[in-house]
């Protein structure tokens, strides 16, 4: 599936005397600002904003390129443990990793994904693309609240829940998600549970 600043091709290659058309589904708009810029100025992205800072990644997000980002809201960040949230902030290689396995490699539109698609992440990570419906799914979960914003280097959908890669959680946030809770008992009995988190 072909875009052009996110609006859909729907016909290629009229030939004229003097050219070519191409027919698209949408009017384009002027694009002007950065994926940086958007982040800056939009008031849901406040969490996020912080967490670029101090994570260095502005000078990529307002660079020359073609990058997705997956920007999640600050009801993203609300919605995960206020001792987690602190530990991620608090861990310059964590927040990295978590900010980079949101950021894709190359610019999808929404119109542009196609379902059961894998897409990898700056993190070296990859994110599985659905359809829920209507709405897109990432990871088998509808939680894309706003899709194609564009900018000069890319675009933006926001996301309302947090994507957490495995290697920003800690062994005991790890194990929760996994088939070894007998394990996590003979560890608390062994009074290790402090190793874990």
């Amino acid at each position: 599936i072909v875009t052009v600043n996110c609006a859909r091709l729907l016909k290629a290659d009229h030939h004229a005397t003097n050219g070519v058309v191409h027919v698209i589904d949408k009017v384009i708009s002027t694009t002007t600002n950065s994926i940086q810029h958007i982040i800056e100025t939009e008031e849901s992205l406040e969490t996020l904003r912080a967490a670029v800072a101090a994570s260095d990644l502005n000078s990529l997000l307002e660079s020359e390129g073609q990058y997705t980002l997956l920007a999640p809201t600050n009801e993203a960040f609300e919605k995960i443990p206020r001792e987690t949230l602190n530990r991620i902030l608090g861990d310059p290689e964590a927040l990295r990793d978590l900010l980079n396995h949101h950021i894709l490699k190359s610019a999808m539109c929404a119109e542009a994904i196609i379902a059961g698609l894998t897409m990898e992440t700056l993190e070296g990570t990859t994110l599985d693309v659905g359809c829920s419906g209507e709405e897109l799914t990432l990871n088998g979960k509808p939680i894309i609240a706003n899709k194609d914003i564009l900018a000069t280097n890319g675009v933006v959908h926001f996301v309302n829940e947090l994507l957490i890669p495995d290697s920003a959680k800690t062994l005991f946030e790890l194990a929760q998600e996994s088939e070894v809770s007998e394990s996590m008992n003979l560890f608390r009995q062994a009074g290790l549970s402090s190793h874990l988190t």
